[in-house]
């Protein structure tokens, strides 16, 4: 399977040399459960697609700083490219920005939620449990880094995740669309990383409870495969 990856950031100059881009992340993530996979970026945030839809077998959209309703001359053409990818039901997977930025394009909400930032682990209770979701759990744990969320999915949408703090944490279009808030493809050291340099972002409180939360577990195989097994039901 060859998966295009639109990546709308960079990864901070502090930190891509140890961590990598976000499209490294990903194909460590995803390669460790399938070794076969191949991978094709498009530096969407720079105006940069595919010639043909279908020169990959699935996309996937990256996390991004950006907010899907801020006036980027690139989010447009984003979205519209989404819903290209929607009415032909191409498999796509949508991570932070990529989830929210799916639902924003099909005809949800997606704004900067009044609970605030959510950095370090978080959990999530699962709702409903796809054919797809192999090793079916109640409840799962990943590292995020947000302070939008997804307030309305869009028409059709099903709800599989969902926590207090994120109501819409895990969400499944049809058949070939499934979107998450957390990020899968974050390292522990990456997400303590990511916090201290953003520190004057999150308040040095936010930060601490997100550093002890690193204790937790986290289930990023479970979920590298979930990924997966979707791309492979929906193509």
């Amino acid at each position: 399977m060859k998966i295009g990856v639109l990546k709308t950031d960079d990864v901070r100059e502090q930190l891509v040399g140890e961590f990598g881009e976000y499209p490294e992340m990903f194909a460590d993530l995803l390669q460790r459960e399938d070794p076969s996979l191949e991978f094709v970026t498009y530096e969407v945030q720079h105006g940069h697609y595919p010639d043909e839809i279908d020169e990959v077998d699935a996309y996937l959209i990256t996390g991004s700083k950006t907010g899907v309703y801020e006036d980027k001359p690139w989010i447009p053409p984003l979205m519209d490219f989404v819903r290209e990818l929607h009415r032909r039901e191409k498999p796509t997977l949508g991570i932070c920005f990529g989830h929210q930025l799916i639902a924003h394009a099909l005809g949800g909400e997606t704004r900067k939620s009044e609970k605030g930032w959510g950095v370090g682990v978080h959990s999530y209770e699962v709702q409903e449990t796809p054919a797809w979701m192999a090793e079916p759990q109640p409840s799962f744990s990943l590292l995020v880094s947000h302070q939008d969320q997804v307030v309305a999915p869009a028409p059709g949408t099903k709800v599989i995740a969902s926590s207090d703090f994120c109501p819409y944490a895990l969400l499944q279009v049809g058949e070939h669309m499934l979107t998450m808030q957390a990020h899968p493809e974050f390292t522990k050291p990456y997400s303590k990383g990511l916090m201290e340099l953003r520190q004057e972002v999150f308040g040095e409180d936010m930060v601490a409870k997100g550093k002890d939360s690193l204790q937790n577990d986290i289930h990023t195989s479970a979920v590298a495969r979930w990924m997966l097994e979707f791309l492979k039901s929906a193509s």
